[in-house]
């Protein structure tokens, strides 16, 4: 499909979503958003869109909530874990900061595969769309009281670029911290100060890697982790100045701000913000099956 085409296509689907019985036929209906937003991708991105086809680099980050938040990371990350898994993807766990109880504070971790015979979009293509605020509300199940509670966690989606189209980063504008590591790879991990933390300085944007061996192949990761970071912050920047638009540089992490939402009690749902799209198996999705809100 050509890009006219795809815009004609784009303002036959806004007619039909304008309808006044568009979600008489829900099934049909979130069909029809899906489309639309898979569409709409495809003009925005413009020139990123060639790294649909490559892999994507996911961050989760805990925001408000506490142990719930945190245990609400963990959730998110096995649950897309699972979906690479059915993608028949692979994923590497690159950076993870984990708390007492199994829930994560932060982590990282690479997608890596091939397009399906059939489709034009790879790890990326398919999981950038997963970028934003992500709400869970429960029982919490570190609550004496059993008391509902919502909890926050911030996914973040950014592209594995290839070496020859990598962004330049001097080495000036470089801060560079090593650590201990507390991932896998025995004694040698504890013992010398291999993870590496690499902040980009103008922007303030940093990366993380604990999980390699050696201090080279974390910086070497990390490095790779903020190139990635900074060519979105670059589409935004540029996406922002052809629609007259403003991105803020940061998105709290609370309420307001979700994309979609996974609601276990008082019933159970699973909604996406943007689209309206709804799944009520909420077991399934966070099974892994994400075939409601991502494309095939």
């Amino acid at each position: 499909m050509t890009t006219e085409e795809t815009k004609q296509k784009l303002v036959e689907l806004e007619a039909a979503m304008a309808a006044p019985d568009f979600w008489a036929d829900k099934n049909r209906a979130q069909e029809v958003v899906r489309e639309y937003q898979t569409l709409k991708d495809e003009i925005e991105n413009g020139e990123s869109g060639g790294y649909d086809r490559g892999d994507a680099i996911i961050t989760i980050f805990s925001g408000a909530g506490g142990d719930d938040a945190e245990d609400f990371s963990r959730m998110l990350y096995e649950m897309y874990d699972k979906w690479v898994t059915a993608q028949g993807f692979e994923s590497y766990l690159v950076h993870d900061n984990q708390n007492d109880h199994g829930g994560y504070r932060n982590l990282t971790f690479e997608v890596r595969g091939k397009p399906k015979a059939g489709s034009s979009l790879g790890p990326y293509g398919k999981l950038k769309g997963e970028s934003g605020v992500h709400r869970l509300v429960r029982v919490s199940p570190f609550s004496a009281k059993k008391l509902r509670h919502t909890s926050f966690s911030l996914v973040e989606v950014i592209p594995k670029l290839p070496k020859t189209k990598a962004v330049e980063i001097p080495e000036t504008d470089l801060k560079i911290e090593f650590s201990r590591s507390s991932g896998p790879g025995g004694q040698n991990v504890n013992k010398r100060e291999t993870a590496v933390r690499l902040v980009h300085l103008p922007t303030g944007l940093s990366a993380h890697s604990s999980n390699e061996r050696s201090q080279e192949r974390n910086r070497d990761q990390a490095f790779d982790i903020l190139q990635g970071k900074l060519h979105k912050r670059q589409e935004e920047e540029r996406l922002a100045r052809e629609q007259g638009m403003y991105i803020s540089k940061t998105t709290e992490i609370e309420w307001g701000n979700q994309i979609r939402s996974y609601v276990l009690h008082p019933y159970q749902l699973v909604k996406d913000h943007r689209s309206g799209v709804e799944d009520r198996d909420v077991d399934k999705v966070l099974g892994g099956d994400l075939s409601t809100f991502i494309p095939n």
